[in-house]
């Protein structure tokens, strides 16, 4: 009998989980969907035992029906992060968790903590300065507006964190994730920091830390009755998804760049030592001694599903594919068309969650399609200003790997090399960061004898190359994209504050 690994990640709208064997053949898969709760604008969240621990037990009794329990050996987990989740004396969630990035609700307080601390402080300490995606300021937004969760609250975990408490009994939190805690995490050292504890929390609420590529406990008796694992079961001390996903692809040495294509988008750029920055997010990578640098788009998915939902429900489930059939039969430029893609604000590189979705061009002449060509070319173009930004922080680039939902896209693939000028190479199968997390459970119990050997659980698939004329092309709406949000800034932020829930309504 083999020895399988599984791997779960939870992700922002569905959950996927992976059984595998330790030379990293694929035994099963299975996903299920879950929901995102808006309580109001610039606010996402998650209900950690109806989402996060439900979507694994739901997921595990799935890939284990039939199947003897004792045949898996080890278990790792991922899901989004960076969130911020307060348990209690009890290890009880005290309130929905709060989410990563596309969270805004601490923008003032990441104003305060800036502030207070100053930007160059923040750099030399953390690597990076504070924006929404960062969990100090969530924290102090949380000792201001829940004064009663604040009082019960004994330590404070994310996502991946939670499932490994669920599942062994035991706090940790890898270092990745934590880097997102900052203020009060030291990147030269690789660990907690209590300099600014005093301005945001207690120390002592923070986990101990544990590589991902270590075991953080086993599977408790009470988690194997929930799970149908078996108990004593090695359970890996888990990480965010995006890192897993990279992994998962063999993105592991100096120069790998992950570009996933997901409900947002996201880069991991390993590097072989910490690139402080002001734009971007610099972090512990998943492996012992790697850096990486990070980045993330707010609103890319996601936009594509709200424009088909709400232009394109007579195309019926087919609903992308008539799109994009539309998209190719109009020219590269979509006839004169920029669009902003900062629906949900944007996060890196302008870290400004008051911008503002833009079409910008708009004609009597044109169509859906024009529209829908544009919104994936203004997803292309938030794509290379953030590739040109790593470039400008010294940050070398030598291969890009696409991953995600969006690869399924031959046309957006196809957009982002000609905006980009950049080869993205497709892997021939990419199951995702569930894969990433069997991976490291296998690395964790020892049954699979090191991180190099990822390169052989993954497949060459096909290489998109830029079209150099068409590259050309784009650089001068590339050039407007920049100067539409620059120039424009001070209004789209003051449409925001218009459009929020508590503006006046001027009747």
């Amino acid at each position: 009998m083999d020895e399988l690994l599984l791997g779960v990640d939870i992700g922002t709208f569905a959950s996927k989980g992976v059984l595998c064997t330790a030379a990293g053949r694929i035994v099963a898969t299975q996903e299920v969907e879950h929901g995102l709760d808006v309580p109001r604008a610039g606010w996402a969240e998650h209900d950690a035992d109806r989402v996060w621990w439900a979507d694994f037990v739901a997921l595990t009794r799935r890939l284990l029906d039939g199947r003897d329990p004792a045949s898996v050996r080890s278990v790792g987990v991922s899901a989004i992060g960076p969130c911020l989740l307060p348990l209690d004396e009890a290890d009880r969630p005290l309130r929905p968790g709060i989410l990563y990035g596309i969270d805004t609700r601490a923008s003032e307080e990441v104003a305060e903590l800036t502030a207070a601390i100053g930007e160059d402080t923040l750099v030399d300490l953390g690597g990076m300065t504070l924006s929404s995606q960062a969990m100090g300021p969530k924290l102090c937004w949380l000792r201001r507006h829940e004064p009663q969760v604040w009082a019960r609250t004994r330590s404070v975990l994310t996502a991946s964190a939670y499932l490994v408490l669920r599942l062994t009994g035991r706090r940790v939190m890898d270092p990745h994730t934590a880097s997102h805690y900052n203020p009060l995490f030291d990147l030269a050292a690789v660990g907690w920091s209590d300099r600014f504890s005093s301005l945001v929390a207690p120390s002592q609420w923070l986990p101990p830390l544990q590589w991902p590529t270590e075991q953080a406990g086993v599977v408790t008796p009470a988690a194997a009755a929930e799970t149908g694992l078996r108990a004593g079961t090695p359970v890996a001390a888990g990480t965010v998804d995006a890192a897993a996903e990279a992994l998962s692809v063999g993105v592991r040495r100096p120069g790998d760049l992950m570009l996933m294509y997901g409900t947002t988008a996201f880069f991991i750029l390993v590097t072989p030592g910490a690139v402080r920055t002001r734009g971007m997010w610099s972090t512990a990578y998943c492996l012992p001694g790697m850096y990486d640098l990070a980045a993330g788009m707010a609103t890319t998915g996601a936009l594509t599903r709200w424009f088909r939902d709400g232009f394109a429900r007579d195309l019926g489930p087919d609903g992308y594919r008539a799109l994009t059939a539309e998209a190719e039969a109009t020219p590269p430029g979509a006839a004169g068309l920029v669009v902003l893609p900062y629906w949900s604000g944007e996060r890196t590189p302008i870290q400004d969650p008051e911008a503002r979705g833009v079409v910008a061009g708009l004609t009597l002449a044109h169509t859906r399609g024009h529209v829908y060509r544009a919104l994936l070319e203004g997803t292309a173009y938030g794509i290379r200003h953030n590739l040109d930004t790593m470039a400008d922080l010294g940050a070398d680039v030598r291969r890009v790997v696409a991953v995600g939902g969006g690869t399924r896209s031959p046309l957006w693939l196809q957009i982002v090399s000609d905006v980009t000028g950049v080869a993205q190479e497709v892997p021939a199968e990419t199951i995702g960061a569930a894969y990433g997390d069997a991976f490291l459970a296998g690395v964790a119990a020892g049954c699979v004898p090191g991180v190099e050997a990822i390169d052989t659980w993954t497949r060459p698939g096909r290489t998109v190359e830029p079209r150099a004329g068409i590259h050309e092309r784009y650089r001068r709406y590339y050039e407007v994209y920049r100067a539409v949000y620059e120039q424009g800034r001070d209004q789209w932020h003051a449409l925001a504050r218009l459009g929020a829930p508590d503006a006046p309504s001027g009747r």
